[in-house]
């Protein structure tokens, strides 16, 4: 008897820890999945801007937004990683920060560990979105190296250490103040359009876009179907964007980045009801394809925040309005004689910015864990004027600073020739549809 009780013992110990491991694996590859929904993001990126561009310019949009991936995975395996870990106490360095390193075990293929490239292949892919945000504002006449420049600064040190300050489970806005952004709204969107609104002012309009009288010009890209079908495919990635904002914790506990208990209900029911209101909103607002698709996207921004807190029709009422705002929002940019090619200010940095407040107007009192601050008004308030400085400000100051050493802008001639002709070794429509005559 006391052998079979042994036997039966010793195969419960053997069956939790077999269901211990498969809920291990089965989280590992989930975020594996995530990672590869967030590349979808730049397939709708890329569409989405070649499709913005003038056929002049199509495949030096690309080659661009190519090259901003490219970039920032290697430069956030160097010193990305590290900012997060470093910096949620501020700017005191973290013990913590020594697992980012280059040369760390955990940055290395180390077999018993698969959870750490994993969530590093999740915040790279955030961070590339970030510089995909900015470069679709900037088409046509910025140069190569200081849009390259541009893009590692952005997703590679500016909006991770947002992230490591509002997006971490210790991050200070979070420990101080209660900020709550569980879908990234402020880290990525909020920061990525600051920064793109501040390289703008510095870049300029392109050359047509506004008459001596500041009246602007409609400059429209060549091909808006694939404009829309781009926009519909960063709404698929967007599905592994927020799914990467989950944690699982073994035993079925699916957690928030801060550490708070959530669902995968909750993210479900909400994005798509996000979505749903914001292509409504952008709809009622503009009848434009271009407008309700983006919308699509506002709408998911806006509801981004507080994804584990809403009550669904809440989610669609949110986006509903942050959508239909983002039209006005983007005429605003336009008579302040700001030239943004895709609306990114308005569609990222308004819809981040609405996303984080509507948290504190609507989620005020939600409880946090191990003591910190509920969410409150005043603490995203504090948390969207950090992103936004932060954004703006690092924007500002390094497109200066390309300006001033002639790296920010293409010159006149080029520009009005087109990009393709003058940087691209290779025709985009050698056949059928012809580039667009000098203006």
């Amino acid at each position: 008897m006391e052998q079979q009780i042994a036997d039966l013992t010793a195969k419960l110990a053997a069956l939790e820890a077999s269901t211990k491991m498969s809920g291990t694996i089965n989280s590992e590859v989930f975020y594996w999945w995530c990672i590869a929904l967030m590349i979808v993001i730049h397939a709708g990126f890329l569409a989405y801007e070649m499709g913005a561009s003038r056929a002049k310019n199509v495949l030096a949009s690309g080659i661009k937004n190519i090259l901003a991936f490219a970039f920032i995975v290697p430069t956030f395996f160097f010193f990305g990683w590290w900012i997060y870990l470093a910096f949620p106490a501020g700017l005191t360095v973290a013990d913590a920060a020594a697992d980012g390193l280059p040369w760390a075990q955990k940055m290395g293929p180390n077999l018993a560990d698969n959870a750490t490239g994993i969530f590093w292949g999740a915040f790279a892919l955030f961070a590339a979105t970030t510089a995909s945000i900015m470069s679709g504002a900037v088409i046509e006449r910025i140069r190569m190296t200081g849009f390259i420049i541009l893009a590692i600064f952005l997703g590679s040190v500016v909006w991770i250490l947002g992230a490591s300050w509002g997006w971490h489970p210790t991050g200070w806005l979070t420990t101080e103040f209660g900020f709550h952004d569980v879908g990234a709204a402020g880290c990525v969107h909020l920061i990525a359009g600051a920064f793109a609104l501040g390289v703008l002012i510095n870049l300029g309009p392109r050359i047509g876009k506004f008459n001596a009288d500041g009246t602007a010009n409609e400059i429209g890209g060549h091909n808006m179907p694939m404009t829309v079908i781009g926009l519909m495919l960063i709404i698929v990635g967007f599905f592994g964007f927020l799914g990467g904002c989950i944690i699982y914790v073994n035993g079925g506990q699916w957690t928030n980045i801060y550490g708070q208990p959530t669902t995968l209900s909750a993210f479900a029911f909400n994005t798509l009801m996000g979505f749903c209101g914001g292509l409504i909103g952008a709809w009622v607002k503009t009848r434009d394809p271009f407008w309700m698709m983006s919308g699509g996207l506002v709408g998911i921004i806006s509801a981004a925040a507080g994804l584990d807190v809403w009550y669904p029709p809440f989610a669609f009422a949110i986006g509903f309005f942050g959508a239909f705002m983002a039209p006005i929002v983007a005429k605003m940019v336009e008579k302040a004689g700001i030239d943004d090619a895709v609306a990114a200010v308005a569609v990222h940095g308004w819809g981040g910015l609405w996303g984080v407040v509507a948290c504190g107007l609507f989620a005020a009192g939600y409880p946090n864990i191990n003591d910190m601050p509920p969410v409150s008004l005043t603490g995203q308030l504090v948390g969207a004027g950090v992103f936004l400085a932060l954004g703006f400000g690092s924007g500002f100051i390094l497109s200066l600073v390309l300006k001033m050493f002639g790296l920010l802008r293409v010159p006149p001639n080029s520009e009005i020739l087109g990009l393709d002709k003058t940087k691209v070794p290779l025709a985009a429509y050698p056949e059928g549809l012809r580039a667009m005559p000098a203006e």
